[in-house]
């Protein structure tokens, strides 16, 4: 009989997390696993990577709470009543000042989905992936039917808005707790240190054989320039820090040098960047390529890979990277050290315009360091697919019971 696990997650836009989703569920057995991805949205480029296997369920209604989890509950107060909904606006208010005496959003989401029913399915495993998103954690723990409960942490918890509270209340009834990176884990643990014994880390699924296969799909960059080509991926928005790499590249035009830069993503921070790049007359140097759902050639492609991130959870990308041997420079985010040995892998630097300069600079002009960080990463394994067996060590752990 096949294990039921139910991921679920916002919807499938082209992101770090939604990719290390289907990096995980393309290394499940399809004859061990039942799949289901429960998505809030049904919207997203990776939506038609989902493999077949895999059921595609959506939240029904989430249209019209949506608005209630992500806006100011004030503004969505006024907007009922402009509709002729005085008693919902009270409503509203009610549960959004209860919640915030008590510091905890779940009398706020106990009212959103007050008549949501709960699932009829039962899961082996039921897991809120796309964590932490408060909303989220509420759902699986509240309207899923499952043996076991997981959280999944994908960000570094200092960096993002994280409710302690919620987290304290929800947290304790979930069976396991997975980061996706020691550090990580270690951040969490600072929080929430009497959960120590259901907290463990989870690494993003990477197969590197997988990832060079898909390199061979593509045709990669199709202008002729014959430069350094500079390369990085992640969702256009500030937290992937692509404003240093145009400060950055600036820098190195100015000196001389003949790179040329490319992002390859999309975000709400485009037309933002884009003001940038004129502002510092780029717009053939710096490329904005948009989201691709198969980077892999433009990484096999490029000569040098940067992640100018002020902060990840582990940056999957960083990894993927990796496989290609070409020279990588990463900032120093969560995760990045576990990823890289700096001056031997790849070099690392703080979020600063001066240090990124100069490690660029470095590696253009260093032959043998670039040659050094190149044979470096052709001995080294990018194989996280072992990380799997995880999974079936929940259904058998016994796990300290925390609920009150």
């Amino acid at each position: 009989m096949k294990i039921k696990i139910l991921f679920m997650v916002i919807n499938m836009n082209i992101g770090g997390t939604e990719k290390a989703l289907l990096n995980m569920i393309s290394e499940m057995d399809e004859d061990k696993y039942e799949i289901t991805i429960l998505m809030l949205e049904e919207l997203g480029g990776f939506l038609n990577e989902v493999p077949k296997n895999v059921r595609i369920k959506y939240v029904k209604g989430y249209d019209e709470m949506k608005g209630l989890v992500n806006n100011p509950p004030l503004m969505e107060a006024k907007a009922r009543l402009k509709q002729g909904k005085p008693i919902r606006a009270i409503n509203i208010m009610f549960h959004q000042l209860r919640s915030k005496i008590m510091k905890d959003r779940s009398s706020f989401f106990k009212y959103v989905l007050k008549d949501y029913r709960i699932s009829e399915d039962e899961y082996d495993i039921a897991v809120a992936y796309a964590g932490p998103m408060d909303f989220i954690s509420y759902f699986i723990m509240h309207k899923i039917n499952a043996k076991k409960k997981v959280q999944w942490i994908h960000f570094d918890i200092t960096k993002i808005s994280f409710n302690h509270k919620l987290a304290m209340n929800l947290y304790k009834k979930f069976d396991h707790i997975f980061v996706v990176s020691n550090e990580g884990k270690e951040k969490l643990l600072s929080r929430l240190s009497q959960f120590r014994s259901k907290i463990d880390t989870f690494g993003n699924i990477i197969s590197s054989s997988l990832v060079e296969k898909m390199a061979e799909k593509g045709s990669g960059f199709e202008d002729d320039f014959k430069g350094i080509k500079i390369l990085t991926v992640g969702r256009l928005s500030i937290e992937k820090g692509q404003d240093l790499a145009i400060k950055v590249l600036s820098k190195l035009k100015n000196e001389g040098y003949n790179v040329r830069w490319y992002c390859i993503g999309d975000g709400n921070a485009k037309l933002e960047y884009l003001k940038l790049i004129e502002q510092y007359n780029l717009s053939e140097e710096f490329r904005l390529l948009g989201a691709k759902t198969n980077p892999y050639p433009y990484m096999k492609q490029c000569d040098l890979y940067v992640q100018p991130s002020r902060h990840e959870g582990y940056c999957i990308t960083l990894s993927e990277a990796k496989c290609f041997n070409n020279p990588i420079i990463t900032t120093n985010f969560t995760g990045a050290k576990e990823q890289l040995k700096n001056r031997e892998t790849g070099l690392i630097v703080n979020f600063d315009e001066e240090e990124m300069y100069k490690a660029i600079k470095e590696l253009v002009d260093n032959d043998q360091l670039r040659n050094e960080i190149k044979t470096n990463l052709q001995k080294e394994c990018v194989d996280t697919t072992k990380e799997i067996g995880k999974l079936d060590i929940i259904l058998n752990e016994k796990f300290t019971s925390f609920i009150s």
